[in-house]
């Protein structure tokens, strides 16, 4: 009497990133933020998502690209821009910190210019009324710098990298942070 085949278990796919058993996949927790509910410099924040996720997964054109669109709609010419910024950092800190991505030390300028962002407070220093609108830069500027404060723990591996362009920039980030 013939007998049915066995099934045989499916390879892997070989041509997407997996993850290492117990490790989580990178921008995981992209889908906990309401990007569409909070704004950034061109409205909507709904397309930082993917912007994050192209410098996780593209060719150093693409990465690079979407890192200075990203850079436009969150601290824009060294303006925390809108409330998106603290949302978005720590998805930046994550990219920092993953070999794969080619613009590394550009995110960590980036974090460095966050956490260096003084420009709202600045301004409602002389022009107190910047205080009373219903949307308060400067508590975006705060909650920016805090967000960048919260994971300064990931300072001490990314110094250890043998990349200088990588230590160069996190030790300015680290400076910049008081570290």
């Amino acid at each position: 009497m013939p007998t049915a085949p066995m099934e045989q278990p499916s390879a892997p796919r070989t041509d997407q990133a997996v993850p290492p058993t117990g490790a989580v996949a990178p921008l995981s927790a992209l889908g906990q933020v309401p990007w569409s509910d909070i704004r950034d410099s061109t409205g909507s924040a709904a397309a930082i998502p993917q912007l994050l996720r192209s410098v996780a997964r593209g060719d150093a054109d693409t990465a690079h690209g979407a890192l200075e669109d990203l850079r436009a709609r969150i601290c824009q010419y060294g303006f925390v821009v809108e409330q998106a910024t603290a949302a978005t950092v720590p998805f930046l800190w994550e990219l920092a910190q993953l070999p794969h991505v080619t613009c590394r030390p550009q995110i960590l300028q980036l974090l460095k210019n966050i956490v260096r962002a003084r420009q709202w407070e600045s301004v409602a220093a002389v022009y107190p009324k910047v205080l009373n609108h219903r949307e308060n830069p400067v508590v975006w500027e705060r909650r920016a710098r805090q967000a960048v404060r919260a994971r300064r723990g990931a300072l001490p591996s990314l110094l250890a990298e043998q990349d200088r362009e990588i230590t160069r920039a996190t030790s300015e980030l680290a400076d910049a942070l008081g570290v």
